[in-house]
């Protein structure tokens, strides 16, 4: 079997920095035309300077003849103003605003603490169309883990899209059967992505075994009845919901550790773990909507001219790839992935 497919966008990704950065960014290009790159580096991008010397450093970084375009945001802050967002708008290359609280993730030290820290800069971002990409979880100890999205969008997101009625909002990998019915609810400047860990995997997958630490990501893998709610949405052919892979790179040892980072690696297959999920459900006929349209149509942007080819070819994912002078364990790491990315 083989599909071809107008050329997907990444709506979320980390590519980190540096020599990390080096190391992951050839598996993405060759997927995806553009991706949204996340801010939260050590030192997190948060004005559109910091974001236009990122930027650079990854079109530096690209293997010859890449197409693949880089689209950047900012890093929300309690300090974040309405200039700076008016200048990140104008600037052409940044293209939403990440909502972090703080110490949600990896990262996220610098988020915010109160959003009413943030009203102005939300504010110039409703007036300019500037999207808000949210990382919907609570952080108060008292939260169960597996509740952090379903009280973040009672208590955050439902009052802030009161305030903010015609804000563009993403809420981005979600998890829960809550978070589905949330952006369903929500206007047509209301958005969801969804991961290909979230759609193949449920909670299960952490303890199979054993601690799996590199099944562990924040959000966390929810129970099974939220995964097929999360594999419908993505499969229905609803244009609310597009591809966000959020694949997130981190050392072995940062993974194999006492506290370990939360994060799963996926772009080295990612459109290739999309097609098995959708495939699930016999509906591979609508995965480029999902993959390639429906992401780039919310942010106002033309579709791929270019296209990808996926074989259905069983190959097994290597136990590890390099990731600068360390090691990155990958989904499915010796392990085998049903599609193949064909000869571009």
């Amino acid at each position: 079997m083989k599909l071809v497919l107008k050329q997907p966008d990444d709506w979320h990704l980390h590519l980190r920095d540096r020599e990390a950065m080096h190391s992951v960014l050839a598996h993405t290009a060759a997927r995806f035309g553009r991706a949204i790159i996340m801010p939260n580096l050590r030192t997190p991008v948060t004005d559109t300077g910091a974001a236009r010397d990122y930027r650079q450093r990854i079109l530096d970084a690209l293997p010859a003849n890449a197409g693949f375009r880089p689209l950047m945001t900012l890093y929300l802050t309690d300090n974040t103003d309405a200039a700076e967002i008016i200048r990140a708008h104008e600037s052409g290359y940044i293209h939403a605003v990440k909502l972090y609280p703080a110490g949600a993730t990896t990262n996220s030290a610098a988020g915010v603490t109160r959003m009413e820290n943030t009203w102005s800069a939300l504010e110039a971002m409703q007036d300019c169309g500037m999207p808000l990409l949210v990382h919907g979880e609570v952080t108060a100890p008292e939260v169960d883990v597996f509740d952090r999205e379903m009280v973040f969008i009672d208590k955050i997101l439902e009052p802030l899209l009161r305030r903010f009625p015609t804000l563009k909002l993403v809420l981005e990998h979600i998890t829960t059967r809550q978070g589905i019915e949330f952006v369903l609810r929500g206007g047509d400047q209301v958005a969801g992505t969804l991961t290909a860990h979230h759609l193949l995997l449920n909670r299960n997958a952490i303890f199979a075994g054993g601690i799996r630490p590199h099944h562990y990501c924040l959000p966390i893998l929810k129970r099974e009845a939220h995964r097929e709610a999360l594999l419908e949405a993505a499969t229905g052919g609803n244009p609310k919901f597009f591809l966000g892979t959020d694949s997130a790179p981190h050392a072995r040892h940062a993974k194999e550790s006492a506290c370990g980072c939360a994060g799963l690696y996926t772009s080295h297959a990612a459109i290739e773990l999309y097609a098995e999920a959708f495939e699930q459900l016999d509906r591979l006929d609508r995965l480029e909507g999902f993959a390639s349209v429906f992401g780039a149509d919310f942010y106002g942007l033309p579709h791929n001219e270019t296209q990808i080819t996926l074989l259905k070819e069983d190959w097994q994912v290597p136990e590890s790839y390099p990731l600068g002078s360390a090691e990155l364990v990958p989904m499915r790491a010796g392990e085998v992935v049903h599609w193949r990315l064909g000869a571009q």
